[in-house]
């Protein structure tokens, strides 16, 4: 691809599960048009190993995930961002950094699995069940026309993607 890939970062609260999926999806992305990140504003540095169990289980490479703080995409030496993503409603909550180059935005809030309470069989079919969240938006993102569409347009498809499924109560 002789295209700068879109930067994209995922931010949640403890950087240990959603954003770090959505990471991985969307740089697991065949169209191998997107360079995605993720980070947290308060995060856990530790990546919940449940969330690595699964990805490995769907053979997504795991290696380079790692919690961090949001701070390490607001310097000068940080990819330029073309896109940023709340996952989690607190984090969309938060006063956020203030990104270099006016990156593109929404929130895409989805329910947290490390909060989850359940047995181990629940809590899998859980986190599974925040991946396919996940998975579903960040694919109807992918396929987006991005190049031809103006910022108006754009930006409303952005929150369109993350409206799905919260008046059923997916972000709850």
């Amino acid at each position: 691809m002789s295209e700068k890939p879109y930067s994209v970062l995922f931010l949640c609260t403890g950087n240990s599960s959603r954003s770090i999926m959505a990471e991985s999806i969307l740089n697991a992305h065949p169209s191998k048009r997107f360079a995605a990140y993720s980070a947290g504003s308060l995060p856990r540095g530790v990546v919940d190993p449940a969330t690595i169990d699964f990805l490995k289980t769907l053979n997504r490479p795991t290696e380079t995930l790692r919690s961090k703080s949001w701070e390490a995409f607001a310097g000068a030496d940080a990819p330029a961002l073309d896109f940023v993503f709340t996952v989690c409603d607190k984090a969309a909550a938060e006063p956020c950094p203030v990104w270099p180059g006016q990156p593109m935005s929404a929130h895409w809030g989805v329910p947290d699995p490390i909060a989850f309470a359940g047995t181990p069989a629940e809590k899998a079919a859980f986190l599974a069940d925040v991946y396919r969240m996940l998975n579903n938006r960040i694919r109807v993102f992918a396929e987006l026309p991005l190049a031809s569409l103006d910022r108006l347009t754009l930006q409303r498809h952005l929150d369109d993607i993350g409206a799905v499924g919260a008046k059923d109560g997916e972000n709850a």
